[in-house]
């Protein structure tokens, strides 16, 4: 994927992306050595898929989990890691992220997100991620140890305003781990959801290029709604005919690479990630998709879907709500509507998980699900929710999510609660290898607290 980068700032933003991959590449810090055996023993282990076990023991080797009990034998020539007073969890997962994909919000030539042109299902975000970004180390040090990077996705993370309008088909989001030379080597999944920004009928929008708010015609705004929806159904229709033509043989069919990206999601084997965040976008979308087109959809965004719980599990649409640190968008909603929107999903049903939409705040996810238990989520629903929940909801249950045999080994292991913010993560295993919690942030500490004391002035 391309960025926007306008012509006459092309130099300053070439030298200030120099500048930071060479930066980057220096700070990022990488897993040591190959996959070995493991034991993590006397631990408190909260496996999320089965009861917590304590005083347990964790065997790793060759990348996967290999035992999980309170008597599992610790293998010989395992590397033995004393776990008296430590909690091991699932590694986390930032389930809707911008991580690889952005480095500054304000420098154009560090953003990749977002293709040129308003139908791009062919794209995936896989292509653009950079491994040696220094988010993913921040990321990894507080826990999160795999992540989606979204592509196209309207009016969340840094670099669009809530609200915002992208294209109508961004791509294809792609899941991979944190940590890897290459993204060859981190990739989980180049392809787990299809992102389609629903077309909102909100007639009021923040013009960037004047700094101001526009108010549209509400007809205007109903026309445009109404052809991108037509659009996007003859796409879905289009992906159908294309990939029946192909599965019969048909030697003039031409090969597309959009339609051909569209098959997987049209026939309803893989989920179309659908932004809408407003309720009345939130019904409209499920009753095109769901009710009208039959088609398999996961909920982003959706910072009203507090407000159409019931009507989402009803339909069984799951739903990864964004950050609850943040003020609810409508000035009549109750001041903590986004904190309490977790419990409120809970509680009527609705499978649900919680992404950070970001890059440099993906560091932030446990802090953003444990202000959800302090307004009503159970601590253990908001750990499936950064968890297994996730990985569940887009297909990758069988591979991460919980501690249990025949898993990745991708697991946190901290002192203390780690949603809690005064809890410290001690150790990070990404694929079966403990990796370094080394950053840019503890590498700027370090420097700066053994600075040689100045001389004394003199006159």
């Amino acid at each position: 994927m391309r960025p926007r980068v306008r012509i006459a700032t092309w130099l300053y933003v070439s030298g200030t992306a120099a500048a930071l991959l060479a930066l980057a590449t220096t700070t990022t810090t990488r897993a040591q050595g190959p996959a070995k055996t493991y034991a993590i023993k006397g631990a408190r282990i909260v496996t999320v898929s089965g009861p917590i076990i304590d005083n347990g023991t964790v065997v790793i080797a060759d990348g996967k989990i290999v035992s999980v009990g309170a008597s599992a034998p610790v293998p010989a020539g395992a590397e033995v890691i004393d776990g008296t007073g430590l909690e091991v969890s699932p590694g986390f997962f930032d389930a809707m992220s911008e991580l690889g994909l952005t480095e500054i919000g304000a420098v154009n030539a560090t953003n990749d997100i977002t293709e040129v042109g308003a139908f791009n299902p062919q794209v995936d975000a896989a292509t653009a991620v950079h491994p040696a970004t220094d988010h993913i180390p921040v990321a990894r040090a507080n826990g999160i140890t795999h992540a989606v990077a979204v592509p196209g996705m309207a009016g969340m993370g840094e670099t669009a305003p809530r609200g915002g309008t992208g294209p109508v088909i961004g791509g294809q989001a792609s899941a991979f781990h944190l940590d890897g030379w290459t993204i060859e080597e981190m990739l989980i999944s180049r392809s787990v959801g299809m992102v389609v920004n629903w077309p909102s009928l909100q007639a009021r929008t923040f013009d960037f290029a004047t700094f101001s708010s526009r108010t549209r015609p509400y007809r205007e705004v109903k026309e445009e709604q109404a052809k991108q929806t037509r659009e996007i159904a003859r796409w879905i229709s289009d992906a159908r005919d294309y990939r029946a033509a192909r599965a019969r043989g048909a030697d003039r069919v031409e090969r597309n690479l959009k339609l051909e990206a569209l098959g997987p999601y049209a026939a309803g084997e893989k989920p179309w990630l659908v932004r809408a965040g407003r309720e009345r976008d939130i019904r409209d979308a499920v009753s095109f998709f769901v009710d009208t087109h039959k088609q398999k959809i996961v909920l982003v965004g959706a910072e009203e879907a507090w407000k159409v719980a019931a009507l989402l599990a009803e339909k069984k649409v799951p739903v990864i709500v964004g950050p609850t640190q943040a003020l609810p968008d409508s000035d009549d909603d109750p001041y903590d509507a986004t904190m309490a929107a977790p419990a409120v999903l809970h509680k009527a049903g609705v499978t649900f998980a919680l992404s950070t939409y970001s890059s440099s705040d993906a560091r932030n996810l446990p802090y953003e699900i444990g202000t959800a238990v302090g307004f009503g989520l159970p601590r253990d629903v908001a750990l499936r929710a950064i968890t297994l929940a996730p990985a569940q909801i887009l297909g990758l249950g069988a591979f991460v999510g919980s501690v249990e045999p025949g898993k990745i080994a991708n697991l946190v292991v901290s002192r203390g609660d780690p949603l809690e913010i005064r809890s410290t993560i001690t150790h990070v295993f990404i694929k079966g290898v403990p990796v370094s919690l080394e950053t840019r942030h503890t590498q700027l500490y370090e420097k700066y607290r053994n600075r040689p004391r100045p001389a004394a002035a003199t006159r």
